[in-house]
């Protein structure tokens, strides 16, 4: 499967964007799909992610409460909505997947495709 991140930008503190990862293929539906982002100097890490049926959510603490993941089986689509956005939410995003069906935290999961990242910038 191929990945394609969007709705990157920049962005007031306070404010709200919408990221939005297109798959293609067929099988979307059988897809685990996770939001991860790397800030400058430092390590990736996980910021969300929906199970394949959407009736699995996780999310790092540090943005529990303010992002908010979803996904469109019928659009191929996974979406990651972001409130409240804080300087340090600065970051290149990238949206993950993995084929399977069973209910594996995402923080767990070895993602097995990867989009090419989309970079949210969050101005003081």
């Amino acid at each position: 499967v191929q990945l394609q991140a969007s709705g990157g930008g920049l962005v007031q503190a306070g404010g709200s964007k919408r990221l939005s990862c297109a798959a293609s293929g067929r099988t979307f539906s059988t897809y685990a799909m996770g939001w991860f982002r790397q800030a400058p100097g430092k390590e990736r890490e996980f910021v969300a992610s929906i199970n394949y049926s959407g009736t699995r959510l996780d999310y790092a603490n540090s943005v529990k409460g303010r992002f908010t993941i979803s996904r469109d089986n019928a659009k191929s689509t996974v979406y990651l909505q972001m409130n409240s956005l804080k300087p340090e939410d600065t970051a290149v995003y990238y949206c993950a997947a993995k084929r399977t069906l069973y209910n594996i935290p995402g923080y767990r999961m070895e993602y097995d495709y990867w989009g090419q990242g989309t970079l949210v910038t969050v101005s003081s």
